[in-house]
C-alpha cells in the first residue's frame, strides 16, 4: 500500500506540473524523409484527431535486454501484457483497452503482419526484433486505416530500421534471471558512394521461463539492403526467426498455483512447439516532385511448423483409425502457409491538403494437418507419420482507401478516411477432431473515419472524431458456427498541450459493438482462448498520459486509464437455464490501468528509472463470476543505463541493467476461466461447474547487458 500510495502521490504532482514528452513528434508541416514515407499510409501525424503513442528506437533500446516487444511496451497508456512462461520471453501477449491480441492490427513497414487466419500476432517468430526497429506508433481505438485485419481496439505499425550514413557495427551480450541470455550482432556498411547500404543483425535468445521447463530457443535475423537518393529510395529486407519453446499454453489451477507456483504439469520431454517464418519485402519510394510522392510494397511471407503432443489411452477413431484403441500416442499437428501482399500509395502534398490514397492486396493459403510419429499399438498396415486430418484453407484480401488532411482555416484541420475492405475465406476437409471443416465465406466492409483538430493556441489543440470499424470472424470462430461479421463505432474526444519538451494527453472514448466477439475464458485443446458472440456491448474510457521534467535531472511519465466495459443484457446458461444476467463486465478488460516512469539523469551519459503498473481486477469470463476474477496487481522495475565513450577502439560501451518486479511480488496477469454442465450428480438436474486456471509471473529477477559499438 505504501508503494501505491506514493505512486498515487506522484502522480496527482505530475498532473499539477508542466508535462514534457521526451521524443518530441514532428510537425505536420515538417518534410518527411523517405523513410517515413515508408510507413506514411498507416500512421498519423501529430495533430491528428487519431489517439496515439510515438516509441523511438532509443526508447526501446534502454529495455531491450531480450524480453518481447510487448513487454517494452507495457507502460504505453491502457497496455496489459501478458507471458504464459513468466519471464517476458515466448509466448507473450498485448492487450490494450482490454482489447486482445487479435484485435490489435500489427504491420511492418506497411505490410500486415498478424496471422490472416487467427488473426492473431505471435511475437515468438519475432526474435529481438526490437533490436531492427526504427520506431513504432500505437494507434488506440479503431485508428486510420491500415492494411491487413482491421484494427478493433488498436493497431501497432512498426517501421524497420533507416539506413545509415557511416559504417558501424554493434556487439550485444545480455545474461539474466532462469538462464536467459541474448546475444546479438550488427552490422552495416554505411553509404557506399553515397548511394548503397547493406546492413545485418543475427540474434540468439535463450530462457529456460520461470515456469519449470517453459524455454524458450529463438534463432533470430535481420537483412537490408538500400539504394537511396534524393527523390528515391529502395529497401530489399529479410528477416526471419526459429522458435522452439516447451509447452506452457495451459497455466495451472488454483490448486498447482497455491502449491507450487512455477511447476508446469506437463511431463512428456517434447511437448513442444517449433515453428519456422521467413519474409521477404521489397519497398520502393519515390518522391515524384515537392507534391506528389508515391510508395510500392511487396511481400512473401513463408511459415511452417507444428507443436508435438502426448496424448494417452486415446480412441481409434479420432486418429483415423491409425492406432488401436487405447493406445498412448504422440501426434504432431503441422502448419505449412504462404502469404503474399501488394500495397501501393500515392500521397499528394501542397499549402492546405494532404491526399494519401492506396490499395492492398493479399493471399494466404494454409495446410494443415496432423500426424502419428509414434504409438503404443499401431493398427495393422499402419506407419509411423501417417496423416490422420488434412485441410486447407484460402484467404484473400483487398482493400482500397483514400484519406484527406485539410486546413479549414489557421486553427481548424479536417480529417477524413474512407476505406472499402472485402475478405473471402474459403476452407475444406477436415479439423483436428476429425469433423469436417469447409466455409465459403464474403465479406465486404465500408469502414468511414472523420474527424476535426482545432489548434486554440500555440501549446493547446482538441481533437474529435468518428471511425468505423467492421471485423469478419477468425477460422476458430467459423469452427465454432460463428459467421456474422463484428462491428466497432469508436468516438474519441481529445486534448493535448504541449509547450517547450513538455506534453499532457488526455482523451475520453466512447466504442460500442455489435455482435462483438468476446473472449469467453476458456481454452481450446491447443490453449487458444475461445470467443462467442456477445450481442450489444460497449467500452467507456479516460487516458491521460503526461511527461514531466521536473528539472534538468529529474522527470516523470505517468499515464492513467479508467474504463468501464460492459457487455449489454448478457445471456448464460446457468444449471441448464438461459439466464439474462443484464449488464455484464467484458472479459479480460480490468476498469483501471496505470503506468509511470521516474528518470533521473545524474549526467548525461546516465539513466536510473523506477517504472511501476497497476493493472485492477478483472473478470476472465463474462457472468462477473467470482471464480472467474483475477486479482488486481501493482509491480515495479528498476531500469540502469551509463554509457562509456572511450578514446580508442570503440565509439562507445552502453551497460544496461533490469531489475523486473524489485518488490517480489507474487502475482498473475492472465488466465482462463470455464464452465460444463455436470449430469452425473444427478441425472435429473444439471449442475453448471466453474473452474479456472492462471499464468502465473516472474518474482524479482534481473537482466543485464553490454553493447560494444564500434
Amino acid at each position: 500500500m505504501k508503494n501505491l500510495f506514493l505512486f498515487l502521490t506522484l502522480l496527482v504532482l505530475s498532473f499539477c506540473a508542466t508535462a514534457q514528452e521526451n521524443q518530441v513528434e514532428k510537425d505536420s508541416t515538417e518534410t518527411q524523409n523517405l523513410d517515413e514515407v515508408l510507413v506514411k499510409a498507416v500512421r498519423v501525424e501529430a495533430n491528428s484527431p487519431i489517439t496515439h503513442s510515438n516509441v523511438s528506437k532509443e526508447e526501446l533500446a534502454k529495455r531491450n535486454l531480450g524480453q518481447d516487444i510487448p513487454v517494452l511496451l507495457n507502460y504505453l497508456p491502457s497496455v496489459v501484457t501478458t507471458s504464459d512462461a513468466g519471464a517476458g520471453i515466448g509466448y507473450t501477449g498485448i492487450r490494450v483497452r482490454g482489447t486482445d491480441a487479435t484485435r490489435v492490427n500489427v504491420t511492418i513497414n506497411g505490410i500486415p503482419y498478424n496471422d490472416p487466419e487467427s488473426q492473431g500476432t505471435f511475437w515468438v517468430n519475432l526474435g529481438d526484433f526490437a533490436s531492427s526497429t526504427e520506431s513504432l506508433q500505437l494507434q488506440r481505438g479503431v485508428g486510420t486505416s491500415t492494411n491487413g485485419s482491421g484494427a478493433f481496439g488498436a493497431s501497432l505499425n512498426v517501421l524497420t530500421d533507416a539506413f545509415s550514413e557511416d559504417a558501424s557495427g554493434e556487439i550485444f551480450n545480455s545474461f539474466g534471471s532462469y538462464n536467459t541470455r541474448k546475444h546479438t550482432v550488427k552490422l552495416t556498411t554505411g553509404l557506399l558512394n553515397d548511394h548503397f547500404e547493406i546492413s545485418g543483425r543475427f540474434s540468439k535468445i535463450n530462457s529456460d521461463g520461470y515456469v519449470d521447463r517453459a524455454f524458450t530457443d529463438l534463432k533470430a535475423y535481420f537483412l537490408q539492403g538500400i539504394y537511396k537518393d534524393n527523390n528515391t529510395l529502395i529497401k530489399a529486407l529479410t528477416f526471419g526467426n526459429k522458435e522452439y519453446t516447451y509447452q506452457a499454453w495451459f497455466g495451472l489451477t488454483a490448486e498447482e498455483l497455491k502449491e507450487n507456483r512455477r511447476q508446469n504439469p506437463y511431463t512428456y520431454d517434447n511437448e513442444t512447439d517449433n515453428y519456422w517464418q521467413d519474409h521477404y519485402q521489397l519497398h520502393w519510394n519515390e518522391r515524384l516532385d515537392n507534391n506528389w510522392s508515391t510508395n510500392l510494397g511487396l511481400n512473401y511471407t513463408k511459415g511452417k511448423g507444428y507443436f508435438e503432443q502426448y496424448k494417452p489411452e486415446e480412441t481409434a477413431a479420432d486418429f483415423n483409425n491409425i492406432i488401436e484403441d487405447n493406445s498412448d500416442v504422440i501426434v504432431r499437428r503441422w502448419l505449412d502457409n504462404n502469404f503474399y501482399v501488394l500495397n501501393a500509395n500515392v500521397t499528394f502534398k501542397k499549402n492546405r491538403l494532404e491526399i494519401v490514397s492506396g490499395l492492398s492486396a493479399s493471399s494466404y493459403t494454409g495446410d494443415h494437418f496432423g500426424e502419428v510419429i509414434w504409438g503404443t499399438d499401431l493398427a495393422p498396415n499402419a506407419n509411423i507419420r501417417d496423416r490422420y486430418y488434412e485441410g486447407d484453407a484460402t484467404k484473400n484480401d483487398f482493400s482500397i482507401f483514400s484519406k484527406a488532411t485539410f486546413k479549414i482555416d489557421e486553427k481548424l484541420t479536417g480529417f477524413i478516411d474512407l476505406q472499402g475492405r472485402f475478405v473471402s475465406y474459403k476452407t475444406n476437409g477436415l479439423n483436428s477432431n476429425r469433423v469436417p471443416f469447409v466455409t465459403d465465406a464474403q465479406f465486404n466492409f465500408f469502414n468511414p473515419k472523420l474527424g476535426l483538430t482545432f489548434r486554440n493556441s500555440e501549446s493547446s489543440s482538441f481533437y474529435t472524431s468518428y471511425a468505423r470499424a467492421n471485423r469478419e470472424p477468425n477460422r476458430d470462430d467459423f469452427k465454432a458456427g460463428v459467421t456474422e461479421n463484428e462491428t466497432l463505432n469508436d468516438v474519441e474526444l481529445g486534448w493535448r498541450f504541449q509547450k517547450e519538451n513538455n506534453n499532457v494527453n488526455a482523451n475520453l472514448y466512447y466504442m460500442f459493438y455489435q455482435n462483438q466477439l468476446v473472449l469467453t475464458g476458456d481454452l481450446d485443446d491447443v490453449g487458444s482462448p475461445i470467443r462467442a458472440t456477445s450481442g450489444k456491448s460497449y467500452r467507456l474510457g479516460l487516458e491521460v498520459d503526461a511527461n514531466v521534467q521536473f528539472c534538468k535531472i529529474f522527470g516523470v511519465s505517468t499515464n492513467v486509464a479508467l474504463s468501464s466495459n460492459k457487455n449489454k443484457n448478457f445471456n448464460a446458461s446457468i444449471d441448464g437455464e438461459v439466464v439474462d444476467l443484464g449488464n455484464t463486465n467484458i472479459s479480460f478488460s480490468p476498469n483501471m490501468v496505470l503506468g509511470n516512469a521516474f528518470n533521473f539523469y545524474p549526467t548525461k551519459n546516465f539513466q536510473l528509472s523506477l517504472l511501476s503498473k497497476y493493472v485492477g481486477e478483472q473478470f476472465m469470463g463474462n457472468t462477473d463470476s467470482e471464480v472467474s476474477k483475477l486479482e488486481s496487481y501493482f509491480v515495479s522495475d528498476f531500469n540502469i543505463v551509463y554509457e562509456i565513450k572511450p578514446k580508442a577502439i570503440f565509439k562507445s560501451i552502453v551497460l544496461s541493467g533490469l531489475v523486473n518486479n524489485i518488490f517480489n511480488k507474487e502475482y498473475v496477469s492472465n488466465g482462463y476461466y470455464y464452465t460444463y454442465d455436470d449430469t452425473w450428480s444427478d441425472p435429473n438436474s444439471v449442475t453448471t461447474i466453474e473452474g479456472s486456471g492462471y499464468y502465473p509471473q516472474a518474482t524479482i529477477n534481473f537482466l543485464m547487458g553490454a553493447t560494444l559499438k564500434f
